[in-house]
């Protein structure tokens, strides 16, 4: 049902139009621009539709760092998520990754549990009143 593949500049649009914070806010449709143009953006597919995107980065102490995970909210609960964080762990450079998700998002904590990933770190005062977890997991590869 599903496919994966790098993003696109064609994409850029489709995927602004479900991103609601992008549709609203122009230095998130920068920061799909820049990742797109920077070759670290993946974007899931459903019946030829881009239903989701994933950003995979090195700039977080030179280590694989899972920097966004979007899902198209009709497609959430469906796998999306799951196939694009396996996708990006299969691609990651180095013998580990990093990501994170505010406290309040319960669905990202649990796709995070069920992939294994370990709690890292909190950090405070990013959004306020919902500090951010940072997790990590050791890949076996340690390369793509």
């Amino acid at each position: 049902m599903f496919s994966i593949r790098p993003a696109a500049k064609s994409d850029v649009d489709f995927i602004c139009k479900f991103d609601h914070i992008a549709q609203q806010s122009k230095q998130r449709r920068a920061f799909v621009e820049r990742s797109v143009d920077a070759g670290n953006c993946f974007v899931i597919e459903a019946h030829h539709r881009v239903v989701g995107y994933a950003v995979l980065e090195y700039a977080f102490y030179e280590q694989g760092f899972t920097s966004m995970l979007y899902v198209h909210p009709e497609y959430r609960r469906q796998g999306a998520g799951l196939m694009l964080m396996q996708y990006l762990e299969s691609t990651c450079q180095t013998p580990k990754l990093f990501t994170s998700t505010n406290l309040s998002n319960l669905p990202m904590q649990a796709l995070l549990a069920k992939l294994g990933y370990n709690l890292s770190g909190v950090i405070h005062h990013l959004d306020e009143d919902d500090p951010e977890l940072v997790y990590v997991k050791y890949l076996q590869s340690g390369a793509g």
